[in-house]
């Protein structure tokens, strides 16, 4: 026993066991590389044996009944409508602090990345278009507008020190303003019906979160109940209930109750009254006013952060490493014939989906970040090259999760069409991460960034 300190018996030993694997859990590299085991066990498992027992799994009903009501979804749908509301919530958390406090807070700063993810969103989408002007496969434009930020991050952070920190700040930038496109586009435009009882019930939930922002409440119990319903009442109008989980983001609060020297103050005030009741009783346990002090400093340090970071940084872990892969595997195992592959690289559902993640987003994100700057309306950020730019254009094609997620939307009863838009996106997405990762492997440096050039 340190002095002051008890540890358990086992509890070094646990240490030495966990603190690495808490570090390697930790890094931006593990998300993306889990992503990628589950990705692969998908696509094992959907041409394997066990193919018939795993979309039976996914299509078994879950459900609850209340007397002569129920209510069931499958495990599928359980996954991509209320664990991916989830994701959505924590995108909506990062979006909230960058628009308020983060790169996307000052105009000019967000320009230059704004106007990257439009051209990132666009040009792909008319890629598309070009090839798929009419037809079933019409509906599937909205696929390769979006980026996966964990895989195109986890990429991009494997390559450390030999690409300049602001890369990586410009790439979570852009794309955080994809995944708002990609909101956007999933709310207008793949939506089939509107409910318009259900939507009313949506609007008075929407309208009581903002009211507990409104009233000062800062506890996460209150709006996750509300949410719920949100989420019950999306389901039920037509608008994808995830978009719930956007909404929930921005109505919690990101103001933290106590400002730091006011909160610094109160911990002053009570660590004089803490040293004073300990002397008057020093057993802890019996000591009634020590633990009445420590619970009202734990309130303390609960209210000196905001709700809204405080729940990006609890939800994050569980989101990225249970969520994300969890949707992986659910969606990511198609059934590849390859014998016939060629006939996959014929249809142009697929060919739209390669042509727009892997010409359409370089082109765009490259294109308008070089006009933008051209015009003087917006400079790259120091030490980067429009090399730089290029390289991160690459691995914006990797779509994947939202793209499968878009593609589950515009091809809902069309399993044929979605096989080819899913056989798109896997090959796209693999083909985007390895070229963007080699292309800013060998990129040389801006002479700014004070490395030497390569």
């Amino acid at each position: 026993m340190d002095k002051g300190v008890y540890h358990a018996p086992w509890e070094k030993s646990f240490d030495r066991i966990l603190t690495p694997l808490e570090e390697f859990i930790h890094r931006q590299t593990t998300s993306g590389i889990l992503l990628m085991i589950c990705a692969v066990i998908a696509l094992i498992i959907a041409n394997g044996p066990l193919h018939h027992d795993y979309q039976h799994f996914l299509h078994t009903e879950i459900g609850l009944a209340f007397g002569d009501s129920e209510f069931s979804l499958s495990i599928h749908h359980w996954i991509n409508e209320a664990l991916m509301a989830l994701f959505f919530f924590i995108m909506g958390l990062e979006l909230k602090r960058e628009l308020l406090v983060g790169e996307l807070s000052s105009p000019r700063q967000a320009l230059l990345p704004i106007m990257a993810a439009i051209g990132g969103m666009a040009i792909p989408a008319l890629c598309y278009v070009v090839l798929n002007t009419s037809g079933p496969g019409a509906k599937g434009w909205g696929i390769p507008m979006a980026t996966d930020i964990a895989f195109a991050i986890g990429a991009l952070s494997l390559l450390g020190s030999r690409v300049p920190k602001n890369l990586v700040t410009f790439l979570i930038a852009l794309a955080i303003v994809d995944d708002l496109g990609a909101v956007a586009v999933i709310a207008l435009f793949y939506t089939a019906s509107i409910n318009l009882q259900a939507l009313v019930y949506a609007i008075a939930f929407t309208l009581i979160l903002a009211s507990f922002n409104l009233g000062g409440i800062r506890r996460p119990l209150p709006y996750a109940v509300v949410g719920i319903m949100l989420w019950a009442a999306m389901l039920t109008s037509g608008i994808h209930a995830t978009i719930a989980g956007i909404v929930v983001a921005f109505v919690i609060p990101i103001r933290p109750k106590f400002e730091p020297e006011n909160f610094i103050q109160r911990v002053e005030e009570k660590t004089v009254k803490m040293q004073e009741s300990i002397t008057d009783t020093p057993d802890i346990i019996h000591n009634h006013r020590f633990r009445s002090l420590v619970t009202s400093l734990g309130d303390g340090v609960q209210l000196v952060q905001a709700p809204a970071q405080r729940l990006e940084h609890n939800l994050h872990l569980p989101v990225a490493y249970l969520v994300i892969p969890i949707f992986a595997l659910a969606n990511a195992g198609i059934p590849v014939d390859f014998a016939s592959f060629g006939k996959y690289l014929d249809h142009p559902i697929a060919l739209g989906v390669l042509a727009g993640l892997l010409l359409g987003k370089p082109l765009g994100i490259a294109g308008f970040t070089w006009l933008t700057v051209r015009l003087g309306w917006a400079e790259l950020p120091t030490g980067l090259t429009m090399r730089h730019i290029l390289g991160v254009g690459l691995l914006g094609g990797i779509g994947f999760t939202m793209s499968i997620f878009i593609a589950d939307l515009a091809f809902t009863g069309s399993p044929d069409d979605l096989l080819m838009a899913k056989t798109g996106i896997l090959l796209a997405s693999a083909i985007a991460g390895l070229v963007g990762f080699f292309w800013l492997l060998f990129c040389p440096r801006a002479s700014g960034d004070g490395s030497k050039q390569h």
